[in-house]
């Protein structure tokens, strides 16, 4: 027999009867135990079961409500939530995996985080950093917008398509942060310091995609909410989705529901600014025209007048006058017109120089890299890919 070769002295049980061996172990000793931790990564499945991890600072235990409990109990489960739970462990063979089916859950108080959450907002809130006075107005015609957020993430794609459709005369700047993790927090606070000490953008937003507690946590830290008060430029937070609410929300001087909604609050439609001008200009040339033909009948009506045959003489030079002020009416009017005119035709002339897609649309072709506009030569990497984009479509190379 060889020194690698294993003697048969027994039988060597597999992987299935070992897993058996430790299934009796466990399924047998812990029935009906009582276990405290905070909950974290909720989800309920479309059959309505509710699977989630129980959590401490040092381990996780895997747990599972079936729909008919999770309906006794009249479940609201969520992420952060300092439970009591009470079930049987029980061992899922194919994964290798234990974990307890419970079938009690009760409240033990808010999870570390949700309690630093409320703690810091009560401290922020008694400081008055929460007060509408200390908030900013945005500016309603940006020129240059700054983000700080991740630049490989879904946020700052949503947000630089919908200023692009919006609002194409504004240059979007993005501050590169992670908005994730220990390093987040002070990455967002460099970005937030830098535009406002910069001031070379009109407006700022912070942000990302939805997550659970621990994911937006860089954005409940002080450090992050004194940058956002400090700010001499005006903040909008969009941190999440709908329902989330972050510290950064509360002390910004205005908050999004969504990345999306931000790039909306922060910019007018260009095509509701096209609309407006021309409805104000046919407003104008409306009421100056009815103006003119209200003179006109008040003319025909006093020329009708028994009182006016009457006074006929006396007449002729008040009706010089009037029609002294009907010329001089016109032509105050007809200067009025053309200046308006002038206005819309250099604003529409200003809006469509502006327009970043023209060059696209005469054959023109743009380069990017690395999620940059490739401007200058200089600027190119002959060893990364790059993607060339048309008016009609792009293709990566």
């Amino acid at each position: 027999m060889s020194d690698n070769q294993i003697p048969f002295l027994f039988d060597i049980p597999s992987v299935s009867q070992l897993t058996d061996k430790i299934k009796n172990v466990l399924e047998q000793n812990f029935i009906d135990i009582l276990v405290e931790g905070e909950t974290s990564n909720v989800s309920q499945s479309r059959n309505g079961h509710y699977y989630f991890t129980l959590k401490d600072s040092n381990a996780s235990l895997p747990c599972v409500i079936w729909r008919s409990t999770a309906q006794r109990l009249d479940l609201n489960l969520t992420d952060g939530q300092q439970i009591v739970v009470g079930g049987d462990i029980q061992v899922y063979a194919p994964h290798g995996r234990y974990q307890m089916i419970v079938s009690l859950v009760q409240q033990a108080g808010i999870g570390k985080l949700q309690q630093a959450f409320e703690k810091l907002k009560a401290k922020l809130k008694a400081e008055g950093l929460f007060e509408d006075h200390h908030k900013k107005s945005l500016p309603k015609f940006p020129q240059t917008i700054g983000v700080v957020t991740s630049a490989t993430g879904a946020a700052f794609q949503d947000i630089r398509s919908t200023l692009e459709n919006r609002w194409p005369l504004a240059n979007v700047k993005l501050y590169h942060a992670s908005v994730q993790g220990v390093n987040a927090a002070p990455e967002i606070v460099k970005g937030i310091e830098y535009f406002s000490s910069t001031k070379n953008v009109d407006v700022m937003i912070i942000g990302r995609g939805g997550g659970s507690l621990e994911d937006l946590w860089p954005f409940n830290e002080e450090a992050v909410a004194r940058a956002v008060f400090k700010s001499e430029v005006p903040v909008i937070s969009a941190v999440g989705h709908e329902v989330d609410f972050s510290i950064s929300d509360f002390v910004a001087d205005a908050r999004a529901a969504t990345p999306t909604q931000a790039a909306v609050l922060a910019v007018p439609d260009i095509n509701e600014i096209r609309f407006l001008v021309e409805d104000k200009a046919k407003k104008l040339e409306m009421h100056t025209v009815g103006a003119i033909q209200l003179y006109k009948d008040r003319v025909s009506n006093l020329a009708r007048s028994h009182a006016l045959q009457v006074v006929k003489q006396k007449m002729e030079s008040a009706r010089v006058t009037i029609q002294s002020l009907r010329e001089n009416l016109a032509h105050k009017t007809d200067i009025r017109l053309r200046t308006q005119r002038q206005m819309l035709t250099d604003l529409t002339h200003a809006l469509d120089k502006q327009n970043p897609n023209e060059p696209l649309e005469k054959g023109f072709v743009r380069v990017w890299q690395n999620e940059k506009w490739i401007r200058r030569s200089d600027a190119f990497s002959e060893d990364g890919s790059f993607e060339l984009q048309w008016s009609d479509g792009s293709k990566k190379i």
